[in-house]
């Protein structure tokens, strides 16, 4: 094995030393075996990473074939258009796509890691999960790339990133409800725990000031990014008095929860309640009436992150680690009219 720096040359004999372990602990360590304790293996990790160690087998191929794309829970609908943009490019390059569950919420669960480093890929594409300063430190040890799609949080600032215009697509859908004449307008997001949820009710809430309308705090309400999430947040705001004559949800699953409580409300769309998603999956064109969204173009997200990954050249010779935020867009249909 040997290290790819720019330095002097970084001996193995020598981490094994200052760790405190032999040289065949380093050697499992850097060959992922699981027969290493926890304190240990982040030890040895911390090490290589701060003397610049990058795994290099003798004779090795410095990537492998295949592309790791890692949701923390698959989507169908959602999922599917960040696959395909994957796809495309991994497939031009002659690499194939393993699509696997993290098993953490927002996060990446150690088995997965564990499978990941036995797997060797070229790159790495995580969507939607954070990941922890150990699990990077692995990584980071054996040269395995890696790009966060549409981060849950804040993504490092060392680790590339691609996510889209999450507060202008919220700005948007709401400054088109209060175009065509709604005032009172609520939303409906996701975890609050997720950045891309508090960017887009954000969105919002910038909207409603500008248009000079008040907010009430009974009309924003986080929930799942899923459509039981949409229907309950839905049902409370529709019970209310003065119910909302529009909803923003902060996605399209959320959305066709909205529908669903409406129907079970006896209001007809877009006649006496308009709505809003978020995504344009392709459910948004099927259901009556078609639904108003935001575009999130998810398919080149998921392009964008696979050219990032596969580019030898992440980082400029100034350091500089890319971030790419997409423009987003609202496609107009029939779930939205001018209150009666």
């Amino acid at each position: 094995m040997s290290a790819a720096t720019d330095g002097p040359r970084v001996r193995l004999a020598d981490i094994a030393t200052e760790a405190g372990v032999s040289v065949a602990t380093i050697s499992k360590v850097l060959n992922g075996h699981a027969d290493i304790s926890p304190a240990t293996r982040s030890r040895v990790d911390a090490l290589l990473t701060a003397r610049g160690y990058t795994r290099r087998a003798a004779g090795e191929k410095p990537r492998g074939d295949l592309i790791e794309l890692v949701f923390h829970e698959f989507e169908a609908s959602w999922s599917m258009e960040i696959i395909a943009g994957v796809e495309e490019v991994a497939k031009a390059h002659g690499l194939a796509v393993v699509v696997t569950e993290s098993g953490g919420v927002h996060s990446l669960g150690e088995d997965w890691l564990e499978g990941a480093l036995r797997r060797r890929p070229a790159g790495i594409v995580l969507v939607s999960s954070a990941l922890g300063e150990r699990q990077r430190l692995r990584l980071a040890t054996r040269g395995i790339p890696l790009v966060i799609v549409d981060s849950a949080g804040d993504p490092p600032a060392d680790i590339p990133s691609v996510g889209s215009a999450n507060w202008s697509g919220g700005l948007a859908a709401t400054r088109h409800l209060i175009e065509l004449g709604h005032r009172r307008i609520a939303a409906i997001t996701g975890p609050g725990d997720m950045l891309c949820s508090l960017a887009r009710l954000d969105g919002y809430r910038t909207a409603m000031a500008s248009a000079g309308l008040d907010v009430d705090p009974r009309w924003v309400r986080f929930g799942t990014f899923y459509v039981e999430g949409g229907r309950d947040a839905a049902r409370d705001l529709l019970e209310l008095e003065d119910r909302p004559t529009a909803i923003f949800a902060g996605n399209d699953l959320q959305a066709l929860g909205v529908y669903d409580a409406a129907r079970e409300l006896g209001l007809r769309l877009p006649d006496e309640l308009s709505v809003v998603g978020y995504d344009d999956i392709a459910p948004a064109r099927w259901v009556s009436p078609a639904l108003t969204t935001v575009h999130q173009p998810l398919r080149r997200m998921g392009a964008e992150a696979t050219r990032m990954v596969l580019d030898t050249g992440v980082r400029s010779s100034a350091g500089v680690v890319p971030r790419m935020d997409l423009a987003t867009h609202l496609v107009v249909r029939g779930s939205t009219a001018s209150p009666r």
